[in-house]
């Protein structure tokens, strides 16, 4: 099996203490619209994809860090890129993993079914497949009650996942998020202790 590359770049999700600033630096700079906000966490994008920005709202998700890790937390949170099909995630992942490299995080954010790895300089990358067919269908998802329910996600094992999927399991009963919670807790570098 081989690598399985991805189709698109998707977004860069930012871990950050100026939170107010640099969600209105980023309206202001791309033009974008805001998707959702609350005070941990804030989506926009300034095209029909779904987010091309992330902020993680490091006072409320780290506030007791002490100065140097308030410092080092700041910056680039993880970068994304998209798989065309569910399937081409999982063979990715099975790809990876005969080579010893397993996602640290597997999440069902609703907008997208996501794997998270982190590079031997703890870099972190997202690959992910949409859960909606189109812009319209995830922008409404972000919209509504499910998403402000639940913005980080729920988990997911991917070897129960990926047996289910060579076993016959079509790939359009995954990509619903039809449960909420358990909220998924913050993995990788934001919610490694200070």
């Amino acid at each position: 099996m081989s690598a399985i590359r991805p189709t698109r770049f998707a977004h860069v999700a930012f871990r950050t203490r100026r939170f107010d600033a640099m969600v209105a630096w980023y309206l202001a700079v791309f033009d974008a619209r805001l998707q959702h906000r609350n005070p941990a966490l804030a989506f926009m994008t300034y095209d029909d994809e779904h987010h091309r920005f992330a902020f993680a709202n490091l006072d409320v998700l780290a506030p007791g860090a002490p100065e140097p890790a308030k410092r080092g937390l700041v910056g680039v949170e993880h970068v994304a890129y998209t798989c065309a099909r569910l399937e081409d995630l999982f063979d990715n992942y099975q790809h990876l993993a005969a080579q010893g490299i397993k996602p640290y995080w597997c999440v069902h954010h609703g907008v997208t079914v996501s794997m998270y790895y982190a590079d031997p300089d703890g870099n972190q990358i997202e690959f992910q497949v949409e859960s909606f067919a189109t812009p319209e269908e995830a922008n409404a998802f972000m919209e509504g009650p499910g998403f402000a329910a639940n913005p980080i996600g729920v988990e997911f094992d991917p070897d129960e996942w990926s047996a289910r999927l060579r076993a016959g399991t079509p790939a359009a009963e995954f990509l619903p998020r039809r449960v909420h919670q358990p909220v998924s807790p913050l993995r990788g570098a934001a919610a490694q202790p200070a």
